[in-house]
């Protein structure tokens, strides 16, 4: 996905604080202090809907990648990596690759899984026009 040109710090965006500006519904809570919501080790949950979501930040390269462990309570878990590109000029706009490698808990889940990675591509869509939304007058 392509994230809107000249926003620094771009992998900001991808935190679990950071998401809290494009992301409708994301109010992570943080059963730990966390001053850095990217430490390895952090966690946090989520709640949408009827869903919780367990987090576990897994590993960090600052400014390039963030790697978390996740479990949909009930319903799927797996690693979800978000890696910025390297080769971007100052002032133009960087490419973000979501990568999720999720395993359904149950065949329901399966089915829903199956859902989420046939419309993934408007899944980043619409996670790019968010971004770009939020970001217009940063």
């Amino acid at each position: 996905m392509r994230l809107p040109p000249g926003y620094e710090p771009a992998l900001f965006l991808f935190t679990p604080r950071g998401e809290t500006l494009w992301a409708d519904g994301w109010d992570p809570m943080f059963p730990a202090p966390a001053s850095d919501d990217t430490e390895p080790g952090t966690v946090f949950e989520t709640v949408h809907g009827q869903q919780r979501t367990t987090w576990v930040v897994c590993a960090r390269m600052p400014g390039r990648s963030v790697r978390y462990a996740r479990l949909a309570h009930g319903r799927d878990a797996g690693i979800v990596t978000v890696t910025l590109d390297d080769d971007a000029a100052p002032g133009q706009a960087r490419v973000a690759t979501v990568d999720y490698d999720l395993t359904a808990l149950s065949g329901e889940a399966a089915a829903a899984l199956a859902q989420f990675a046939a419309g993934y591509p408007q899944f980043l869509q619409h996670w790019e026009e968010a971004i770009a939304d939020a970001t217009r007058d940063a």
